[in-house]
């Protein structure tokens, strides 16, 4: 099982990224994905989420009008679009598939991906 998230780096204040994270090991169209983030000094903190099929999406609400979670079953990816950056965005982001059935919960992590925002 693996999870590969890219599109990390460095953008100026308003700017935009578009992160990815590659699934592959597991059926993908099976989880739902969650993009987390964690900033310098915090916990790790959901961002935003999106159902197996893709038909309901949730942010947080620092994030909610500014970040976009999609995904392409075909490609065994998912995405976040990150406009209008802020500072504040400044974290390792790390995206997580997760399946519960009944009462059991599995789960997979990517190693993360830099994003700086800074001028």
């Amino acid at each position: 099982v693996q999870l590969v998230e890219s599109g990390g780096g460095l953008v100026q204040p308003g700017g935009s990224l578009r992160l990815s994270c590659a699934a592959s090991g597991f059926t993908f169209s099976d989880y739902a994905m969650n993009w987390f983030r964690q900033r310098p000094g915090k916990e790790r903190e959901l961002v935003a989420a999106i159902t197996n099929t893709g038909g309901n999406t949730n942010y947080a609400n620092a994030v909610k009008g500014r970040f976009t979670i999609s995904r392409d079953n075909a490609e065994n990816t998912v995405y976040l679009q990150m406009n209008s950056l802020k500072p504040e965005d400044t974290a390792v982001y790390y995206c997580r598939a997760i399946l519960t059935s009944g009462s059991r919960i599995n789960y997979y992590w990517g190693q993360g991906t830099q994003v700086t925002v800074s001028s």
